[in-house]
């Protein structure tokens, strides 16, 4: 019979420094990641905290965590916690951060057409359904497809003092310019009342606490884009593109005018890469091939993901049931939880490498 009374805490801490963080390249112990070891008799319990819900080598490190322990003397049994601490963006001096918000993730497109809301909301719920703690908002003041996508027309209350009381559908909550109009009615206003409307939502809405804010940005670098990165610190941005030369070239854009104000690109989502016939399985490069790879390499940021052309997310949309939600088992909105899987990863690299 082995000796248990030589496990300890100190063996079992020195044992999972061998195991690393394959995103952050550093071992468990020294990122705080182990918490509540405790020991009974041969067997090892303790918790694995991971930075994010959504992390893609869950599996993979507390499969290394287990086997580290278990190579311990005496040790036979080992019961993992996982669970996840999202850590909240660092500060930057100059700007305030949103009240109880730890990351804002904009999602943002050098045109319109390329399906960056549909990128919003699949993110947004992918995330959410992860575990995270997740709010939508849209500042697409001139096209706010958010109310259909997301399944939801009702009025925005205030709180006594005039702060928005987010809606809330599919477990995220959401704040969108098209809860204040009808469907028909256009928002005619210029620069300085976009500004004025942008810096209500981000200052003047009841959050709560959140992991994650992901705001759908307008098409372009106009005022909305402008006044976001004036007034908060954004932890990092995603570009949608899709293949073809024309999108490419306003997506370059875009991320040329983020990073010259030291705002993070977390990555490019290819979206409309392909079309697959549901008939014969054939696919097709509508828009070209390649374009997202190429401009991703040429700017030194991931290419998160490919979206296919496919009914399924086009008729999720229209109906309000965004593939992620309806269809969580679908090619398609597992390659959206895939998505939202890197982009929480590169969060927890800007933050703790």
């Amino acid at each position: 019979m082995s000796d248990t009374n030589h496990i300890t805490q100190a063996k079992v801490l020195d044992a999972l420094e061998d195991v690393m963080d394959p995103e952050l390249n550093k071992d468990l112990v020294t990122l705080n990641m182990i918490q509540n070891i405790t020991i009974d008799g041969t067997k090892v319990s303790f918790s694995l905290v991971l930075t994010t819900h959504a992390c893609p080598l869950k599996a993979e490190m507390e499969a290394s965590a287990r086997e580290a322990v278990l190579a311990i003397e005496g040790v036979e049994e080992v019961d993992i916690n996982v669970t996840a601490r999202v850590p909240e963006s660092k500060k930057i001096p100059d700007k305030e951060a949103i009240p109880g918000i730890k990351n804002t993730i904009a999602v943002a497109s050098g045109k319109g057409g390329v399906g960056k809301s549909t990128v919003a909301v699949n993110l947004a719920l992918a995330l959410s359904k992860a575990g995270s703690r997740v709010g939508l908002l849209d500042i697409d003041l001139y096209g706010p497809s958010i109310p259909m996508m997301m399944g939801i027309h009702e009025d925005i209350q205030a709180t006594e003092d005039k702060r928005l009381i987010p809606l809330e559908a599919h477990g995220v909550k959401l704040i969108s310019v098209g809860f204040m109009l009808d469907e028909e009615t256009p928002l005619i206003w210029r620069g300085p009342l976009v500004m004025q409307l942008v810096q209500q939502f981000l200052k003047d809405v009841e959050w709560g606490e959140l992991d994650y804010l992901v705001i759908d940005l307008p098409p372009g670098t106009g005022d909305a884009q402008l006044t976001l990165v004036q007034t908060i610190p954004l932890t990092g941005v995603v570009a949608v593109t899709t293949p073809q030369d024309v999108a490419l070239i306003d997506a370059r854009r875009a991320i040329k005018m983020f990073t010259e104000v030291k705002v993070p690109i977390l990555g490019i989502v290819e979206n409309m890469s392909s079309f697959i016939c549901p008939h014969c399985d054939k696919e097709t490069e509508i828009f070209s091939s390649g374009g997202g790879k190429k401009t991703s390499e040429r700017y030194d940021v991931p290419l998160l993901g490919k979206v296919p052309i496919d009914l399924k997310i086009r008729e999720g949309g229209d109906a309000g049931k965004p593939v992620v939600q309806s269809q969580p088992d679908s090619a398609e909105a597992k390659i959206f939880t895939e998505i939202a899987s890197k982009v929480a990863a590169r969060i927890s690299i800007i933050d703790l490498s």
